[in-house]
């Protein structure tokens, strides 16, 4: 087996700056692990707080502290930085390769999809934003790594799409779409997935969004590692 991964962002129409940050590290027993944070408001002011945020998380996954801890951490800085006055939302998705299982850990009010043996299933527990007081707990989901397991991250820009113009983005209807289409290509689900929720917003976004796709496939002939990058500059 092998995970790939894909990822793909854009700003809120006419700000300077996303407010939506994503990290990648990797982690000291094996694997990988993203972080993906939505500063509240926009612009640089949001990029601000989900710089704070992402690099407290990833600086203690980079010490081995497992994620549920990290998150913690990372939303009682936050709240000592800023005095509990901001918030973010904060998203770690993580291949562990010690439990051989996929984490996922939510301190976000929008849902994570999980597609597991080919069923698609929507992680929506209760979950609080990080950073509004101390001892602020993630949402965690452990699943066993198997071919096909997939998950998809995204800031409530995705999910708020649309709604302006009375024409919500239907996120799990979109999926399925994908899923029916054939195995699954991150990032041709994360570009789809981004293209859809600007069209809903007639081109110009209301919000920051961000889709972090992640899967298990078949492994490859070859053990390269491969990172990709694509960004305007």
């Amino acid at each position: 087996m092998e995970f790939r991964v894909a990822a793909a962002k854009v700003g809120k129409y006419a700000t300077s700056e996303s407010g939506d940050t994503l990290e990648m590290i990797e982690r000291p027993s094996g694997g990988l692990s993203f972080v993906l944070a939505d500063g509240q408001r926009s612009g640089k002011s949001a990029k601000a707080i989900s710089n704070v945020v992402t690099r407290k998380a990833i600086s203690l996954l980079a010490d081995g502290v497992r994620d549920g801890a990290a998150a913690r951490a990372a939303s009682d800085y936050l709240f000592t930085y800023r005095s509990g006055k901001v918030v973010a939302t904060l998203n770690i998705l993580s291949v562990d390769l010690a439990s051989r299982s996929l984490v996922i850990t939510r301190n976000n009010p929008a849902p994570v999809v999980l597609i597991d043996d080919s069923k698609i299933r929507t992680l929506d527990s209760p979950s609080e934003a990080v950073g509004s007081r101390q001892n602020i707990r993630p949402s965690i989901c452990e699943v066993p790594l198997n071919l096909g397991l997939t998950a998809i991250v995204f800031t409530d820009g995705l999910v708020h799409a649309g709604d302006r113009r009375g024409r919500p983005m239907q996120i799990i209807g979109c999926v399925q779409e994908l899923l029916d289409d054939e195995f699954v290509d991150p990032l041709l689900w994360a570009n789809h997935l981004l293209d859809v929720a600007v069209e809903l917003d007639d081109g110009r976004p209301s919000d920051d969004i961000s889709v972090l796709v992640g899967t298990v496939l078949p492994r490859s002939e070859k053990q390269n590692r491969l990172l990709t990058v694509s960004m305007p500059l």
